[in-house]
This record gives structure tokens, sequence and C-alpha cells, in this order.
């Protein structure tokens, strides 16, 4: 038998997977938890064949971690709404066992959750690609916060002031970052910051004394990446 314990903070993604396999004979919804402490406690007691994990604003790969070096170290399929190249590279390094959209087809979702259970690995086909067609560029903390900076629009002086750095460090920074990530221009730099890094507002990163400076919108991510991953020019034809 299957037994399935389901993290989700949403009640009818709840229903609606206790109603797909309420009618199933080898697999049964174990257990429902809405904190993902409780998940983990009900792990190391119960193990359960598969931990369903929907990602939420609480789930990062700290906590996923954390939920894995339990003694049970329960084969985990993380439930989101699109998956991401960075996401799906993260969590198959960290050893999560599935992928799975919340938008496929019940029958797909089910077929997922048996194969896990089984000790296969499941993620789609798209990702996957993804992935083989494009290289991995690991990012320094300092780099990152940079890239998150330019994203909110601020000018080299703000960012040094930022970071307690000096301007002509920011444009060091700068130039390896193009180089590094393979774009042309700040412009460039600020869209691959937004799709791939959570924008931290620049109150964080003030020097202790300083004044209040302009801050953009931080731009919600359900993860922070290490690195980003660029596309691979295709090959030239001669």
């Amino acid at each position: 038998m299957t037994t399935v314990a389901l993290y989700s903070e949403q009640p009818i993604l709840t229903a609606g997977l206790q109603a797909a396999i309420a009618g199933l004979g080898d697999m049964i919804l174990s257990a429902v938890f809405t904190d993902l402490d409780s998940l983990a406690d009900h792990v190391r007691t119960s193990h359960p064949s598969v931990a369903l994990v929907e990602v939420t604003a609480a789930v990062t790969f700290s906590t996923l971690s954390k939920l894995k070096s339990t003694a049970a170290d329960p084969p985990i399929v993380l439930w989101v709404d699109a998956a991401s190249v960075e996401l799906v590279s993260q969590a198959l390094e960290l050893g999560v066992r599935g992928i799975l959209r919340k938008s496929l087809p019940v029958e797909l979702q089910i077929k997922c959750l048996r194969a896990v259970a089984a000790g296969d690995l499941w993620v789609e086909q798209a990702p996957c690609d993804r992935i083989l067609t494009s290289k991995r560029v690991v990012l320094t903390q300092r780099e990152r916060q940079v890239m998150s900076l330019i994203a909110q629009g601020l000018k080299n002086k703000e960012i040094a002031y930022a970071l307690t750095l000096t301007e002509s460090t920011v444009k060091v920074y700068l130039s390896r970052l193009f180089d590094k990530v393979g774009v042309h221009d700040r412009f460039e730099l600020a869209l691959l910051a937004l799709k791939h890094l959570y924008v931290n507002p620049v109150r964080e990163l003030q020097p202790a004394g300083g004044e209040i400076r302009p801050q953009a919108r931080p731009v919600a991510a359900s993860s922070l990446p290490h690195f980003v991953s660029v596309a691979r020019p295709a090959a030239r034809v001669a």
C-alpha cells in the first residue's frame, strides 16, 4: 500500500487529492499537514511511502534539506505551479525524487506518486531538456547582491553605498557579471536577476546608521538559487 503524507496550505488542493485517491485500492492519503514541522514529525514516526510537499513561501531548500535529514529520509515530491530549470536542478541535487505540476491530469499525478514510491524519479521532459541545453553559472553571494540591486534600478553609487564598496569595485563586479552570465548591459542583467533571484529590499543591505535609501518592491519567489542557468547558443552551421 502506498501511503502519501501531504503538506499543503490550500484546502481545495487537499480535497481534490483526497477525492482522486479515495477510489484507489493501492494508495491512501495517510495524513495532511499545514505546517512543515508536523510533517517532519509524521515522517519520523510513520514512514510514509511519499511526502508530497506543496511549494509555498514556507518551503525553502533549507527546510527540505532538514526534512530529508530525518532518519526516514522520505522520497519527496514537490507540488508546484510551474517547474523552472533552477527549481528542478537544485531540487534534484538535494535529493527530491519528483517534481509534480498541479495542473497535470489526475492520472499523471497518481502515476507520479506511484513511480516515486516505487523508487523511480519523476521529472517532466521539458525542464530536463532545458537543463541539458543550458549552462550553469555559479554566483558568489556578493555577485547575487549586486544583481539584486541592479534589478531594483540602483546606480553604481547607490550600490556602492548599500554594500559598503567603492564605485570602482562595483564597476569591476558588473564587468565580471556581464562576462559570467553572458549579457551586454545593465538592462539585460536586471532582467536576468528578476527571472532568477529574489530581489531583497535595499534596507536589508544598508550600513549601520545609514540614511533611508529608495527601494523597490521585493519580487517574490519560492527559492533563492545560488546559480543562474543561461541558454547555450545554438551550434553554428557552416
